[in-house]
């Protein structure tokens, strides 16, 4: 009867731990943006850590369903407003997401419990494997790499590191401060835990500077047209869209060297409206500034769809465009192993990916595009700053309504920002619109569903960060010692 009552206290005290993991798993949204209480990460990190002594798989996947479950919350009202999902359906769909990125934190709270032979090694292994739990959620079918952890350095003297390992190697440091804490609290050797957190603290406070744009300045009008999304794509009030973006650039001109307008802000393809062409280009003829403008283009064929950003330049007929290489799934396409959903979900769109540098040419330089999700993925921002001397980032984020999801994408274009030294100049329709300098600082900007310009200066920059020019190179000369050190300490000194 006792060891009954003994499983069964067991049975229910695993429950309570996973459901404590659950609790701290829910806590992680609200240490990003629009809420920034990065704290809060690293004491939910440090309580589920505390919580890992086995049964990883089950603890790991608790806290990542808290975490991208509850984060991902903003997708249901999308699928069902936008999606003409029905409610039910659509909560479903956003907990799947949520219930597939789980998987991710699973995987590493298993293989770290499995590689390590006591909690200490475990701790000091954790930081290191997350590096690579976060690379493979953001590029492993096609990669959601929202909310990534290296993201909470914005804004803080730590974020120098960014230039040099990237968004997943910053991973290194949250999770590095919260697996020392957990040591200082179940470790035999709390000296060896408050030496680790001592360098890492130390390792925040001095970290290197940002890299900085030199070149010279140029003035910019970033555009935000605030067109709700229910008539964005209405015939009826195609003519309202053209004349408010030219009424706003008309004024724009006369205080800039460069517009810039938003994704798609022309909703149709111009090669079946010569007239809405013909128009266009008189008007931003009469304004005599480069202009920088989201839009769809076809095909040679007359049936490829692009979506991409559109280069108008004074003196030049022909528009240059450069497309969109990394499609939303779901949204923009669907993916092969799923052709059934297009009978499902009948507005999804049928977007192609371009193979284009995504570069444009400019008197500065060249402008390097960023359409809308590419903004997410760090390769993607690499891959353009690498030919281009400025970022452009054109977004339309009135998919998300009022919800978190668009000041978490404007997190994450930041980092793209810090990571390759480059301005990067933000259009979004309905906001937010921004100047982020390479730093990751919004130097200006206009409150969202609110139309209006944001006015600023830019400098063009020449610089290349360590993580522009080597990638993941440096950060993998970090980690594979580390690696080693911690899991071979017989053959090693620490």
């Amino acid at each position: 009867m006792q060891l009954g009552a003994n499983r069964k206290n067991n049975r229910l005290i695993a429950r309570l731990r996973v459901l404590a993991a659950l609790l701290c798993g829910a806590a992680m949204p609200f240490a990003f943006s629009p809420y920034d209480h990065k704290w809060l990460a690293i004491a939910a990190l440090t309580a589920w850590l505390l919580l890992l002594k086995e049964r990883g798989f089950s603890l790991g996947y608790a806290f990542g369903l808290g975490w991208f479950g509850v984060g991902a919350w903003w997708l249901a009202p999308t699928f069902h407003i936008f999606g003409t999902l029905a409610w039910v359906w659509a909560v479903v769909a956003a907990f799947a997401v949520g219930a597939v990125l789980a998987v991710f934190p699973a995987l590493l709270a298993w293989l770290s419990l499995r590689l390590a032979d006591n909690r200490e090694r475990m701790l000091l292994l954790l930081p290191l494997l997350v590096v690579g739990e976060e690379w493979l959620r953001g590029n492993l079918f096609t990669g959601l790499p929202w909310t990534p952890l290296g993201s909470l350095l914005l804004d803080t003297p730590a974020i120098g590191w960014a230039a040099w390992f990237g968004v997943y190697g910053a991973a290194l440091l949250p999770v590095g401060l919260a697996a020392a804490l957990a040591g200082l609290l179940i470790s035999g050797k709390p000296v060896r835990a408050a030496v680790i957190l001592a360098l890492l603290l130390i390792a925040c406070i001095a970290a290197p500077s940002p890299y900085m744009a030199e070149g010279k300045k140029h003035r910019v009008a970033l555009v935000q047209a605030n067109i709700p999304q229910q008539l964005k794509w209405d015939a009826g009030f195609l003519n309202d869209t053209m004349q408010r973006y030219a009424r706003l650039s008309r004024e724009a001109a006369q205080r800039s060297d460069l517009i810039v307008w938003p994704e798609v802000a022309i909703p149709l393809f111009l090669e079946r409206a010569p007239e809405w062409r013909r128009w266009l280009l008189a008007q931003m003829r009469d304004w005599g500034k480069p202009v920088l403008f989201g839009g769809l283009k076809l095909g040679d064929d007359g049936r490829s769809a692009y979506n991409g950003l559109y280069l108008f330049q004074p003196g030049v007929e022909k528009l240059e465009f450069v497309g969109k290489r990394h499609l939303v799934p779901f949204g923009e396409y669907v993916p092969s192993w799923l052709p059934f959903l297009h009978a499902l979900v009948p507005n999804i769109a049928d977007f192609k990916p371009t193979s284009d540098t995504g570069t444009l040419p400019a008197n500065a330089g060249r402008y390097g595009s960023l359409i809308c999700y590419e903004a997410i993925f760090p390769e993607q921002g690499r891959y353009r700053a690498a030919q281009a001397a400025v970022l452009i980032n054109v977004t339309n984020d009135a998919w998300y309504g009022r919800t978190p999801a668009t000041w978490q994408h404007l997190q994450a274009a930041r980092m793209r920002a810090v990571e390759n030294g480059r301005y990067l100049l933000r259009a979004a329709n309905t906001g937010v619109s921004a100047i982020v300098a390479p730093d990751g600082a919004v130097l200006q900007s206009i409150p969202w569903f609110e139309q209006g310009v944001v006015y600023g200066e830019y400098r063009a920059s020449r610089v290349q960060t360590p993580y522009l020019r080597w990638g993941d190179m440096p950060l993998l000369a970090l980690l594979l010692p580390l690696l080693i050190i911690v899991l071979y300490p017989r053959r090693l000194t620490l």
